[in-house]
């Protein structure tokens, strides 16, 4: 028999459901615990996908404007490339058309002086200096041409080094002399003993520029050279008398083709590319220009460069041959058959003994056959077939042993020709030959 049930009394029953409530209380709590966990974790993965799309589409658009940029540059990259080409393909064909043009201007310039000597009448002398003004002029044109197109595609590459400022000075002091004197202008020079940290080609060119627009636009009065020490720099300073630049022209004088109102002593307007090329020439080399002007009295331009901190090293030269114009023995060689005539033709109205040849092989021909040694060569350093003038003095002094002086010439205004033409002791002249300069030079090469 099962035992009798506990009677249930109310304090139990009330104990009983207290204990009930308690556990259900803790079951709901865990319950809700549990949800809201839950519930947290599904918001953060929401968010989680949210910012991974988010992420994404900034990533796409990011990616597609790098792909952009770099289509961008690269087509950038090769439009520079291409205007890079075809600015040296414009340079080489400027530099081979400027030798193609020059060579027919310097044979019509020799001829010209030479049918001046036979001449000599004053009608006759006028239509000359009428047409040798011109062909001054088509020369000044495209070498200019030349010199903004080298600079501008960076050709032109500076060989920096320590150059005596007082020796420069005087060279262009003598080359500009006669030209003041023709205008009854004084032309003086006041240069320290400096030496500067720069192209000294270049740097000459530059002096040679701004002298000759100072000449050529001062009436009266002179044209001063000043080279000053300004701490550790130096200031060249080309002062004129003239009648000054307009202050409306002050900030365009250094652009191509500006010329201004002003007008030479021969009636003939400038270029306007001379200033251009100075400041380009400037801009190269990294030396400052400056413009000071007040119209009616004159003009100031400055130059800027840095003091070297070494010694030039001593230029070896040539002694030049004690012996006269007249009668000597002159060796030219030019391939260009009409500037090899005018050449010789123009020498020997200077009563000189010229023997022209084309190339090397005809002086090899010649020595065999007793070819006497020269006073003086004339050779020309572009010859045909890529041969070098230069060979044939190189030949002379290995073979021959004549150390003798020679006048290079050549329409190419590069600096490795300048330079080559410097080792070898060479004096260089640019074609056209101006035929003054030459027989100044020779009589100079042979006093």
């Amino acid at each position: 028999m099962e035992p009798p049930a506990e009677p249930q009394t109310v304090e139990a029953l009330t104990h009983r459901v207290a204990k009930l409530e308690r556990i259900n209380a803790a079951l709901m709590a865990h319950v809700e615990r549990t949800m809201d966990q839950q519930g947290g974790a599904y918001s953060l993965f929401q968010t989680a996908i949210m910012l991974e799309g988010r992420v994404r589409a900034r990533t796409e658009e990011l990616t597609a404007l790098m792909n952009s940029l770099e289509r961008s540059n690269a087509a950038m990259q090769a439009a520079k490339e291409e205007a890079e080409t075809a600015n040296r393909s414009k340079t080489r064909f400027l530099a081979a058309a400027s030798h193609d043009l020059l060579q027919p201007l310097n044979a019509a310039r020799l001829s010209l002086s030479a049918l001046t000597d036979l001449a000599p009448g004053p009608e006759a002398q006028g239509i000359a200096r009428q047409v040798e003004r011109g062909l001054e002029t088509i020369e000044d044109l495209i070498k200019a041409l030349i010199d903004i197109s080298k600079l501008d595609a960076g050709i032109v590459r500076p060989v920096v080094k320590p150059v005596r400022l007082a020796d420069l000075v005087a060279g262009i002091e003598a080359s500009f002399r006669p030209f003041a004197e023709r205008k009854e202008l004084r032309l003086v020079t006041r240069c320290a003993d400096l030496v500067v940290e720069t192209d000294g080609i270049l740097l000459q060119r530059i002096l040679q520029n701004l002298v000759s627009n100072a000449i050529r636009y001062t009436e009266s009065g002179g044209v001063l050279i000043v080279a000053r020490r300004r701490d550790k720099l130096c200031r060249i300073d080309v002062v004129d008398t003239g009648c000054g630049i307009p202050e409306i022209e002050r900030a365009l004088v250094f652009e191509e083709f500006f010329r201004g109102a002003r007008e030479g002593d021969d009636g003939g307007i400038g270029l306007g590319l001379g200033l251009s090329i100075v400041q380009r020439m400037a801009s190269t080399l990294g030396h400052a220009i400056e413009l000071h002007s007040r119209t009616g009295h004159g003009t100031r331009l400055s130059l800027t460069l840095p003091l070297a901190t070494q010694r030039p090293d001593p230029r070896v030269t040539l002694a030049p041959l004690a012996t006269a114009l007249t009668g000597a023995r002159v060796l030219a060689i030019d391939n260009d058959a009409s500037t090899a005539e005018a050449l010789q033709r123009l020498l020997r109205n200077w009563d000189a003994e010229v023997q022209v040849f084309r190339d090397l092989a005809g002086v090899v021909a010649a020595l065999g056959a007793g070819l006497a040694r020269p006073d003086v060569m004339v050779i020309d350093y572009h010859l045909d077939n890529g041969a070098c003038g230069l060979d044939v003095v190189d030949y002379l002094r290995r073979n021959r042993g004549w150390v003798t002086p020679v006048i290079l010439t050549t329409a190419d205004h590069g600096a490795d020709i300048a330079a080559r033409a410097q080792a070898t002791g060479a004096e260089l002249v640019h074609k056209p030959i101006k035929p003054a300069q030459l027989r100044s030079l020779l009589a100079y090469m042979l006093a």
